[in-house]
C-alpha cells in the first residue's frame, strides 16, 4: 500500500514549493475518520483515498486537489460536517469535497433518478472548478481497479456507468491514459466473454507484434535522423476496448483487423511535425481519407497532433501520430497539464476550450426531468469527430452522423425550429444528410416551419434533441388543455353551468387541490390526456345525494390519487391511477427487472417503457406515472429480440440453439441472413421471464466460438 511519504515525494517531484504540511494533516485526518472502516476486499478503507491521491500525483495536480482526494469520502461515509472541513483545511478544499460528495438526504423515486441528480450536482461543481471531475475520475479509476470484490450485478452496473459517463468525460478532458484504462476495465465486466477472447488472442500474437513494432520504429528513427531531426519514436498496441469497437463497427474478427498499433513521433516544433509527415509519405504510401490535421484544427479537448495511416512494411496498415512535446503532454494529461503553468488555477482562456461543458450547464437549467438530463449528458459527452464550416468560415464541431438539423440547432434554436432544408457545398441536401468534415453548410428557413416528431430520429446532438422535445411537449400541453376544457365544458353544460363560471367562483381550483393537482391547468391537462375521466370531476363538483337506505355509495368508478392498485397486467403496480388499461411499449420491450416508467396515452391507458427509452423522453413530464414491477412471485413472460452477429460456419446455429435450450428459453421467431464477407446476422425473438435470465443468456452466447457480438434490440 502506498504511504504518506510516497504521496509527498511525488508532489515534491513536480511542485517543490508545495505545502506538504497540509497534505500530512489531510492524511492524518482521513486516517482517524476511516480508522474502523474496511473495504469489500478486507483492506483498510484508508487505502482507497491514498490510492486516489497517488493517481492524482500522476496528473501532477495541486495541493488542494491531493488533500481533497484524501478527504473525499469523509463527509459522505463518516459523518464529518462540511463546516469542519472548511475550518480545518480552508474554503478551497471544502468546495472541492462538497463537489465530489454524492447527494445523500433526498429521497428519489428510482435509482436512475438519484444517479442523474448526482451527476447534475457534479456537473455544476465541475463548471465552477474542473478539479472536481478530475478527482471523480481518479476515484472511479481506483474503484474500477478493485471492482472484483463487488457482487456481479453491481460490477455490470458500475462498469456500464463508467463506459457511459466517466470514460467519455476523461476523453472530453483529454486525459487519454485514464480513458483507455477505464474502457478496458469496463469491458472486462460488461462483456467478459469478449474481453477474455481478446486477451487470449492478443497474447498469442504478442511476440510477432513486438518484433514488427521494433522493426517499424527503427525505420522511422533512421529516416528522421537522416534529415537531421531529433525525435522520440515509440509504438504501442491500441487498448482492448478500441479493438473491440473496431471489430463491432466493421463486423470483423480480431484476425481481420490490421491497424491495432499506433506509432508516435514526438519532435521539437510544429514545423518539424509537418516535415516528418512529408518524410513518412515519401517512404510509405498514405491511405486516402485517413489523414487528419488536429494541429490546424484541434479537438474540443485541446488535443493536437497529425494522424496519418500508411501501407508500411509487409503491406501492413500502420497509424502514425506526430506531435510536439507540449502537445504530447496535453494529449496524455489533458486539462490537468495546465496546472503546471497556471499555478493551480485554470485561466479563463483555457476554460473557453470546454464549450461542451457550458452547453451541459445550460441544459441543466432547462431540463427538470432527471432521465432526460442523463440522456443529454450521455449524448453530449460523445466526442465530436466532424468539423464543418459556416458560410463565414467558422468551424463547428459535431458528432459522427450529425445532420444539417444538428448544425441548425447549434447556430440557434429558432434557426433549427424553422429549418426546411440546407445547402452543403452549394448543393441542396435532405435534412437527414450525414455531414462530413470539411463541408460548408448554409441553412434554409421558413417562418411557417415547425419542428416534427420525426426529427428526433434524424438529429444526433443533445441540444437539437432537447429543443425538439421541448417544442413538442409545449404543443402537446396546449392541445391537452384545449381538449380537456372542451370535454369538461360538455359535462358542465349538462349541469347548467360553464367552465368560465366555475373557474371564477373558485370551484375548479378547489377540486384541483382536492385531487392533488397544482392548479386548474394541471387538472385540465389530466382530463385532456385521459388521465382522469370528466365525470370524475363532475362527481367532485356535484356530489350525489346520499341514498335513503343508508347503503354506502358505489365508489368503484372513482380513482383516488396516491392509492396503489394492480390492474390489467398482473406484473405491474401503478401508483396513483385507477381503472386504466396497461400495455407494454413495443419500442423498448421492457422485461421484469428493467428500470421502468409509464405515461398516460390517449385512449390506450398506461404505456410501460424502459426508463431509458428515448421515446419516453419526448413526452410531457405531466403524463408520467410511477410504476414498478410486481413481486417476484408473479411470473410474466415477455418476448424480446436478440441480435447475434457470427461467422458463417457450419454448426454454429446448432450451438446457438443449445444455449437458448440450456436456459429454458423458447425461440418464438428467427430471422437469419448471411453477408458477402461470410458473416451471419441472426435475429431471434425469444420469450424470457426476467432481466437476469436475459443477461445470462447474452453472456453465455458471447462465449460461443464464432460469435462476434450479441445485443438486445
Amino acid at each position: 500500500m502506498p504511504t504518506l511519504d510516497d504521496i509527498i515525494h511525488r508532489v515534491n517531484s513536480y511542485y517543490p514549493s508545495a505545502n506538504t504540511d497540509l497534505i500530512k494533516k489531510g492524511y492524518e485526518f482521513a486516517e482517524k475518520q476511516h480508522e474502523k472502516q474496511v473495504r469489500k476486499s478486507g483492506e483498510p478503507y484508508l487505502q482507497h483515498p491514498v490510492e486516489v491521491a497517488i493517481i492524482l500525483t500522476e496528473l501532477k495536480m495541486d495541493v488542494s486537489t491531493i488533500v481533497t482526494a484524501l478527504l473525499h469520502d469523509t463527509v459522505e461515509d463518516t459523518g464529518v460536517a462540511l463546516e469542519v472541513i472548511k475550518k480545518e483545511f480552508g474554503e478551497d478544499v471544502a468546495n472541492l469535497v462538497d463537489g465530489v460528495t454524492k447527494i445523500g438526504k433526498i429521497r428519489f423515486r428510482t435509482t436512475q433518478e438519484k444517479q442523474a441528480e448526482n451527476f447534475r450536482k457534479m456537473l455544476l461543481a465541475m463548471a465552477k472548478d474542473l478539479r472536481v471531475i478530475i478527482i471523480k475520475l481518479a476515484d472511479r479509476m481506483h474503484n474500477m481497479r478493485t471492482l472484483q470484490y463487488l457482487p456481479s450485478n453491481k460490477q455490470v452496473r458500475i462498469a456500464q456507468e463508467t463506459l457511459d459517463i466517466y470514460a467519455p468525460l476523461a476523453n472530453r478532458l483529454g486525459i487519454a491514459w485514464i480513458r483507455s484504462e477505464l474502457e478496458d476495465l469496463s469491458l472486462r465486466y460488461v462483456k467478459p466473454e469478449i474481453y477474455e477472447k481478446l486477451v487470449e488472442k492478443v497474447a498469442k500474437r504478442r511476440a510477432e507484434r513486438e518484433t514488427y513494432i521494433n522493426k517499424v520504429s527503427q525505420i522511422l528513427r533512421q529516416e528522421v535522423s537522416k534529415h537531421g531531426l531529433k525525435a522520440e519514436v515509440s509504438g504501442r498496441p491500441k487498448n482492448f476496448y478500441s479493438i473491440y469497437k473496431k471489430m463491432e463497427s466493421r463486423n470483423l474478427e480480431y484476425e481481420q483487423i490490421y491497424d491495432i498499433v499506433a506509432y508516435r513521433i514526438v519532435v521539437g516544433s510544429i514545423a518539424e511535425c509537418y516535415e516528418v509527415l512529408g518524410l513518412i509519405h515519401s517512404i510509405w504510401k498514405p491511405i486516402p481519407g485517413r489523414f487528419k490535421d488536429y494541429i490546424a484544427m484541434p479537438k474540443a479537448n485541446g488535443y493536437q497532433s497529425l494522424h496519418t495511416t500508411v501501407i508500411g512494411p509487409d503491406a501492413e496498415r500502420i497509424e502514425i501520430q506526430i506531435r510536439t512535446k507540449e502537445m504530447h503532454d496535453i494529449a496524455e494529461r489533458g486539462v490537468a497539464a495546465h496546472w503546471i503553468y497556471k499555478e493551480g488555477h485554470m485561466a479563463p482562456s483555457e476554460l473557453n476550450k470546454f464549450r461542451w461543458l457550458r452547453s451541459l450547464v445550460e441544459f441543466h437549467k432547462e431540463l427538470r426531468d432527471s432521465t432526460e438530463f442523463l440522456d443529454v449528458v450521455k449524448v453530449d459527452l460523445s466526442a465530436g469527430d466532424v468539423y464543418v464550416f459556416t458560410p463565414r468560415g467558422d468551424v463547428v464541431e459535431l458528432p459522427p452522423g450529425a445532420t444539417p438539423l444538428d448544425f441548425a440547432y447549434n447556430v440557434h434554436t429558432d434557426v433549427g425550429n424553422r429549418c426546411v432544408g440546407a445547402k452543403v457545398n452549394g448543393r441542396i441536401v435532405p435534412l437527414k444528410y450525414n455531414l462530413k468534415s470539411g463541408d460548408t453548410i448554409e441553412i434554409l428557413t421558413s417562418q411557417t416551419q415547425q419542428p416534427k416528431k420525426d426529427w428526433l430520429n434524424i438529429v444526433q446532438t443533445s441540444r437539437a434533441k432537447s429543443k425538439i422535445r421541448q417544442y413538442i411537449k409545449q404543443i402537446e400541453r396546449v392541445r391537452s388543455i384545449e381538449l380537456g376544457i372542451e370535454l369538461l365544458e360538455k359535462e358542465f353544460r349538462k349541469k347548467g353551468t360553464t367552465f368560465q363560471k366555475l373557474q371564477k367562483q373558485g370551484e375548479l381550483e378547489k377540486v384541483a387541490k382536492e385531487m392533488n393537482y397544482q392548479d386548474i391547468d394541471g387538472l385540465v391537462m389530466a382530463v385532456g390526456y385521459g388521465f382522469i375521466p370528466p365525470k370524475q370531476v363532475i362527481r367532485k363538483l356535484f356530489p350525489p345525494l346520499p341514498e335513503k337506505s343508508g347503503q354506502p355509495l358505489d365508489k368503484s368508478a372513482e380513482s383516488v390519487r396516491g392509492e396503489t392498485r394492480v390492474f390489467t397486467s398482473k406484473a405491474i403496480k401503478i401508483k396513483g391511477v385507477g381503472d386504466v388499461l396497461v400495455r407494454f411499449a413495443k419500442c423498448c420491450v421492457p422485461v421484469p427487472g428493467d428500470p421502468i416508467s409509464g405515461f398516460i396515452t390517449r385512449g390506450r391507458g398506461v404505456s410501460v417503457h424502459r426508463a431509458d427509452c428515448s421515446r419516453l423522453l419526448s413526452h410531457d413530464e405531466e403524463r408520467r406515472v410511477e410504476i414498478e414491477w410486481e413481486a417476484e412471485g408473479v411470473k410474466t413472460e415477455r418476448n424480446v429480440k436478440v441480435r447475434v452477429l457470427s461467422i458463417d460456419i457450419p454448426g454454429i446455429l446448432v450451438k446457438m440453439s443449445e444455449v437458448f435450450g440450456s436456459h429454458g428459453i423458447n425461440i418464438v421467431k428467427a430471422q437469419i441472413r448471411t453477408t458477402k464477407d461470410k458473416k451471419a446476422i441472426n435475429i431471434f425473438e425469444v420469450s424470457v421471464t426476467n432481466l437476469p435470465q436475459l443477461q445470462e443468456l447474452i453472456k453465455e452466447m458471447e462465449g460461443v466460438e464464432g460469435v462476434i457480438s450479441v445485443e438486445r434490440l
